[in-house]
């Protein structure tokens, strides 16, 4: 994956995804916009960096980061320490 193209709002969104376990739910009214320009949760999806998981149809579904989004996170974790 091209990191230029990881812009800090979307990195705050994974921060704040892997900070607890998130239901689809709570991320949709934290995250959701209709406005072409803020395509957060579009973006991280379609890049691969989370997924939606449906483990029991009688649990909500969770947003988790893939093992590409914890990498690209760690990567931005070790920057902003440098």
């Amino acid at each position: 994956m091209n990191e230029a193209v990881l812009t800090t709002l979307t990195l705050e969104f994974l921060e704040w995804a892997s900070s607890a376990q998130r239901t689809y739910e709570q991320v949709m009214a934290a995250w959701r916009s209709s406005c072409p320009r803020y395509t957060i949760w579009e973006d991280a999806l379609a890049m691969g960096l989370i997924e939606v998981i449906d483990r029991d149809k009688d649990a909500p579904s969770r947003v988790c980061l893939t093992q590409e989004g914890n990498a690209a996170l760690q990567r931005y974790r070790e920057m902003k320490i440098s």
